[in-house]
């Protein structure tokens, strides 16, 4: 039996709240990743018989394996120890240059979010798909060839320890981040609870770089909160998108409903993203059946595919809502809330979002290793490009790290004066 709650005006029925059946594609840990079920051709099956392309020369690739098996002395072996003739070098040392010329051939398209996974960064991103790993809580990236916080994630040491969403991380104990990709970078920054590492931080207003010790723990990744405010505003704040977050989204939707309240905060500060799956089905109960949400553009490598609303759409004209988004907004936060946004169903209000407007895809080069590549770009349902400088929400408003020490919230603050406007 059906059951609506017409209180203050939205009408929404609740069996469809409780009864939707919910599937997401694969994450990433802030990125998102194609997966045969998601209906994204699959690169993998394209390479299984692959062999060396007949129009390349690898003759310098095998002389300078031949050079590195001749002359390669060794700095740490002491001077009375023998070489190690190239017959005797054990297959172990011969995979690892494996791995190297792989690192280095992704590493040669310049692109921040293409790279390998040698067996231990592997096997770190499958245990991360769990939602709980010993670190700090912060998503990563690097931006203009710089290791960039993308946010710290609520609640975490990151936070804690005063990390930022755009922070440059120069140093990781000591070691610079130069020409550092993501996987060596989260291989340094995770470590066993209660251990410590210390990052050398440059943020935008600082005149020098400051030292930034946090101590790691087990992150347990956030999700869905909600908070009805008395004075008739819901907000609802979503940390980050994993597969649990589209049933987590509809319980605190129906509790919304409830509420009887109208007016609605959806809060997407420091979400660096996830599983795409998550935000299409999420922006489904705001959009008719059939709207764009976000479109994988192929660039000709492949069609594009075009993700559309499963049509819940089950709030009427007079729902308000305001999106928080802010420099930490990646990825899955940017395509939810561009699409609403672009079809009127909110306001943004905050500073500019990331700019993660590309899709990866993890491909299996051995059953041990994998290739994060990079295998499209977002379109908005306007069928533009996410920028790379972000999205620019409709009215900016910045926080100070003031603001912040004294416990304010001015983005919090203009959205409920956007909404009790209206």
């Amino acid at each position: 039996m059906y059951e609506t709650n017409e209180k203050r005006g939205i009408s929404v029925t609740y069996a469809v709240l409780a009864g939707v059946l919910i599937a997401a594609a694969a994450f990433g840990g802030g990125f998102l990743l194609g997966a045969k079920d998601a209906g994204r051709p699959s690169i993998a099956g394209l390479s299984l018989n692959a062999g060396p392309p007949p129009d390349v020369d690898f003759s310098p690739v095998w002389k300078a394996w031949a050079v590195i098996n001749e002359k390669f002395v060794p700095v740490s072996v002491a001077s009375s120890t023998p070489v190690v003739a190239s017959s005797t070098s054990s297959s172990n040392d011969n995979q690892k240059r494996v791995w190297g010329m792989i690192e280095g051939l992704a590493a040669s398209l310049d692109d921040p979010y293409t790279f390998f996974l040698p067996p231990s960064e592997n096997e770190q991103f499958a245990s991360d798909m769990s939602g709980s790993f010993e670190g700090v809580g912060m998503e990563i990236a690097v931006k203009d060839k710089v290791l960039t916080v993308v946010s710290p994630l609520k609640g975490t040491p990151a936070e804690r320890a005063g990390i930022k969403s755009g922070d440059f991380v120069l140093k990781i104990d000591g070691v610079t981040t130069e020409g550092m990709d993501v996987a060596e970078a989260v291989k340094k920054i995770r470590g066993p609870k209660g251990t410590v590492v210390t990052f050398m931080v440059l943020r935008e207003g600082w005149t020098e770089s400051r030292e930034i010790k946090v101590t790691r723990e087990v992150i347990s990744v956030p999700v869905v909160t909600t908070t009805a405010r008395p004075d008739g505003v819901y907000v609802i704040e979503v940390a980050t998108f994993t597969s649990s977050s589209p049933d987590l989204f509809r319980n605190a939707l129906r509790e919304f409903v409830k509420s009887g309240d109208t007016k609605l905060v959806l809060d997407l500060r420091g979400n660096p993203g996830g599983y795409l799956g998550a935000a299409v089905d999420m922006a489904s109960w705001f959009l008719p059946l059939g709207k764009i949400i976000v479109t994988e553009d192929y660039a000709g490598h492949a069609a594009n595919i075009v993700h559309r609303s499963l049509g819940y759409n089950v709030f009427n004209s007079n729902l308000k809502m305001v999106i928080l988004v802010d420099r930490g907004s990646a990825s899955a936060s940017e395509i939810l809330a561009d699409a609403l946004h672009a079809h009127g169903i909110a306001k943004l209000v905050g500073t500019n979002t990331f700019g993660k407007g590309s899709v990866q895809e993890l491909v299996e080069i051995t059953p041990e290793t994998a290739l994060k590549i990079t295998v499209a770009r977002w379109l908005a349902p306007d069928g533009v490009h996410i920028p790379q400088e972000g999205i620019t929400p409709d009215v900016e408003v910045k926080v100070s790290e003031e603001e912040i020490k004294a416990g304010k919230d001015p983005q919090m603050d203009k959205a409920v004066e956007i909404l009790k406007a209206e």
